[in-house]
């Protein structure tokens, strides 16, 4: 693992209206949306970010999303298609908590996981309009003790193996790997810069712009809890993709996503 390599996991696929994607904007009517993880591997260890939705939650809690998941398309599946298994991964962050970011969690509970300081209490205790956001509690046994839930961890885990180290402002995850804060869309929210030795770096959005559309007209997702902060963070991003000649590549954004290189392909 000498070279940077980012791999991205397919988590599937889910459904909003229009105008929760394009908040305020739209045109309205259903729209069909990814969901991936990002994989790095690394001289420092093997680093994953965010964990995609859990299908079983989602058609509990969000049926209206209408999910679409493979079996490859779960974090063991996806894993496995590189030959890996969930208990190589060193390190899982998690950009924030919102289902579509954590749904994965529950399958590392041996591994380090990272978060801005604010979102576990923000999970522990949301605005109203955040409850669907922030309603997949597996990843956390004090959040869903908060909430009146119980965890829904593979092997019963305790509040000792799904406790996060939490973070403030940029972070250097690994050489060349940057944690970037871009709160607005939730409380803590992270984008992430990845350099690599022979290719233009890799801005990843994550939540701060779902599509390209997003970012070009500053239109952020329904789904937020400061809409200025938000417009703030999405000047951030374009200031940075400029500064550092970076590849923009975006968390939800379908047009783009069938680009992408998924699955054994990868980036570096």
């Amino acid at each position: 693992m000498s070279d940077t390599k980012v791999y991205l996991l397919d988590g599937g696929s889910l459904v909003l209206d229009g105008y929760h994607v394009f908040w305020n904007r739209g045109p309205g009517g259903e729209v069909r949306f990814p969901v991936y993880s990002i994989l790095i591997e690394h001289a420092e260890g093997r680093f994953l970010i965010d964990t995609g939705y859990d299908y079983d939650h989602v058609m509990k809690v969000l049926p209206f999303e209408k999910p679409i998941q493979s079996k490859n398309q779960t974090i063991p599946g996806a894993l496995a298609l590189l030959g890996l298994e969930p208990k190589d991964i060193d390190v899982v962050v998690n950009s924030h908590f919102h289902f579509d970011h954590c749904g994965g969690n529950k399958y590392f509970p041996h591994a380090k996981k990272i978060c801005h300081k604010t979102e576990v209490p923000q999970a522990c205790n949301p605005q109203p309009f955040e409850h669907l956001g922030y309603s997949d509690l597996s990843f956390s046994a004090e959040a869903a003790e908060a909430r009146g839930a119980t965890a829904q961890l593979l092997d019963g885990t305790t509040r000792a193996n799904s406790t996060f180290e939490g973070i403030d402002g940029d972070i250097e995850l690994a050489k060349g790997v940057r944690l970037i804060s871009t709160p607005g869309h939730s409380i803590g929210h992270y984008s992430l810069m990845v350099n690599f030795p022979k290719r233009k770096p890799i801005l990843f959005t994550i939540d701060a712009a779902y599509t390209q559309k997003s970012l070009e007209t500053l239109c952020q997702a329904a789904f937020h809890i400061d809409p200025v902060a938000g417009v703030s963070s999405m000047r951030r991003v374009q200031k940075l993709a400029e500064e550092n000649e970076a590849e923009l590549m975006y968390s939800h954004d379908m047009e783009n996503f069938k680009t992408y290189r998924t699955g054994t392909q990868f980036y570096g």
